[in-house]
């Protein structure tokens, strides 16, 4: 059972590069990007300004725009709310440890990172990125296997924040803590018992960790890290979503980096 699983999982995350961007954020984020982009496929008979400049960008870049009905758009998408637009790219190049570290780097900032552990839910993948780009994070670090990958969905949730953060796919999570920490910067988990999140000080070279949204982070990766942190509730669930939890603890590190 626990082999037929992990089939079904390897086959989940072989979907990953679809290579079809959905919605038009997304889409217009693609087109800016120096990601190569195959096509533009444009629901016709549809009047909308925001499409018509979106296929005036791809033009202009020499990409060959289709107008197409509907039913077309549906079936690329998966019936998907595809707003009228599809990017066909290339499948999407993942990132390598060091591709994080020159971005923070070129940023002149202290290393900021999130590290996902078996985060299963496309939409909280794209959330989390979405707010990843927002509060000033340098890369995502996601495992290769028992997790969700870059997915049409996740871009779409994103609105196209995938194309200007770095994510890169780790086959150990836990070597790439190790890593880290030996490159200078400071781990921190999230618990139930831990340090208020909100007397956390992230101004030193700092990567977070986000635990998947039932299981929490792994025993042996919570082992690894130099701290935990928590956040306080007042509730009666005493549990918050995956990416709501991401973006309080990637705020917190934004404000005390004085931005």
């Amino acid at each position: 059972m626990a082999q037929a699983k992990d089939k079904n999982m390897n086959n989940k995350n072989n979907q990953a590069d679809t290579g079809m961007v959905i919605g038009r954020h997304a889409a217009q984020a693609a087109i800016n990007s120096t990601q190569p982009v195959n096509k533009v496929y444009i629901q016709e008979k549809l009047k909308s300004d925001a499409l018509h400049d979106l296929a005036v960008s791809a033009r202009k870049k020499g990409i060959v725009v289709s107008r197409v009905p509907k039913n077309k758009l549906d079936m690329l998408s998966d019936h998907q709310n595809h707003q009228g637009v599809i990017v066909s790219v290339a499948p999407f190049q993942y990132a390598e440890l060091d591709d994080l570290f020159a971005k923070a780097d070129e940023a002149g900032e202290p290393p900021f990172f999130l590290i996902l552990d078996e985060i299963e839910d496309p939409h909280n993948l794209g959330s989390i990125i979405r707010t990843a780009d927002a509060a000033g994070v340098h890369g995502v670090i996601i495992p290769k296997r028992r997790a969700v990958q870059l997915t049409a969905t996740v871009t779409k949730t994103s609105t196209g924040a995938v194309e200007y953060i770095p994510v890169m796919r780790a086959s150990n999570l836990t070597a790439v803590v190790k890593e880290l920490k030996k490159r200078g910067v400071w781990v921190f988990g999230t618990d139930m018992a831990g340090q208020d999140y909100r007397q956390f000080d992230g101004a030193s070279p700092t990567a977070l960790v986000i635990g998947n949204e039932g299981k929490g982070i792994s025993p042996l990766l919570k082992k690894n890290c130099d701290g935990m942190l928590t956040i306080p509730m007042g509730g009666h669930v005493q549990s918050l979503n995956a990416s709501v939890a991401a973006s309080l603890l990637m705020y917190q590190v934004y404000t005390s980096r004085g931005k």
